[in-house]
């Protein structure tokens, strides 16, 4: 029996290679957090990733992929949502630290009630959390890290080829290790204005037992307060150098993270 051939298949090719490109890059832009959160439209990110794909399919020589409605296209695409969610969730692990340490600065300092919605994720966050994020964030664009982070993106597909099964045993392992990096970074962000406001509340709980008459609500809070504002500004250009650093260190594993999949594949 011969099957008329209309010429779309050409076209059909084309699309699916488009489409399995956009995976890796779609599942990294809903992870990141500079363009996963709830302000940007679904459709927006969608294009972009579209976009993406167009042009990694113009610049970067692709093997062949496996063909469509496979268990090896299945197993491929498995494999690019991996990737592209690894690259951006280190990514959403860096901008989640300043938000542990203001948690732990401002449940000292007696603000964790002041909280406000937070435009990316949609939840309640604290206020000093917001003012940290809202600095890693401009430091992020202003040291271009999102340029970087987009050519690593980019790089990963000449590094890990699309549909090679290059997937080792190791992106785990370094996820889990950096989130450890970032735990002790947030206490060593927090650890400075904790001492100072630890000393204003020793002082304070001093005095109350001096002078039982005063209230210690009425002199403790105002007072850590006020320790803890002069404590932040005068530790603020610590705080910028760690989290430049921190910003750093995070587009270097994830650079390392592709480079130890790919040599583990």
């Amino acid at each position: 029996m011969n099957v008329l051939d209309f010429g779309f298949g050409p076209i059909e090719e084309q699309l699916w290679q488009i489409l399995f490109l956009s995976i890796r890059c779609g599942a990294a832009l809903i992870a990141a957090p500079m363009i996963g959160g709830m302000s940007v439209p679904f459709q927006l990110r969608a294009l972009l990733a579209l976009a993406f794909a167009v042009f990694i399919s113009i610049w970067i020589p692709l093997p062949a992929l496996p063909d469509m409605m496979s268990f090896a296209a299945i197993l491929a695409v498995l494999q690019e949502v991996i990737i592209g969610t690894a690259l951006g969730f280190l990514l959403q692990i860096a901008f989640a630290i300043p938000l542990i340490a203001a948690e732990q600065i401002a449940g000292t300092m007696g603000l964790a009630i002041a909280t406000s919605i937070d435009p990316n994720s949609g939840a309640q966050s604290g206020a000093l959390g917001t003012y940290f994020g809202l600095i890693l964030s401009l430091l992020f664009y202003t040291i271009g890290g999102h340029l970087l982070w987009f050519e690593l993106l980019i790089e990963s597909y000449r590094i890990l080829p699309a549909g090679s099964f290059a997937l080792g045993d190791m992106q785990a392992r370094d996820i889990v290790l950096f989130m450890g990096y970032g735990f002790a970074t947030a206490a060593a962000i927090a650890l400075p204005v904790v001492l100072v406001l630890l000393l204003v509340q020793i002082v304070t709980g001093v005095i109350s037992r001096s002078a039982p008459a005063l209230n210690l609500f009425a002199l403790g809070l105002p007072a850590g307060v006020l320790a803890g504002i002069a404590a932040l500004i005068v530790v603020m250009p610590i705080v910028v150098e760690q989290f430049i650093a921190l910003l750093q260190m995070t587009l270097e594993q994830s650079a390392g993270l592709i480079d130890n999949t790919s040599t583990a594949g």
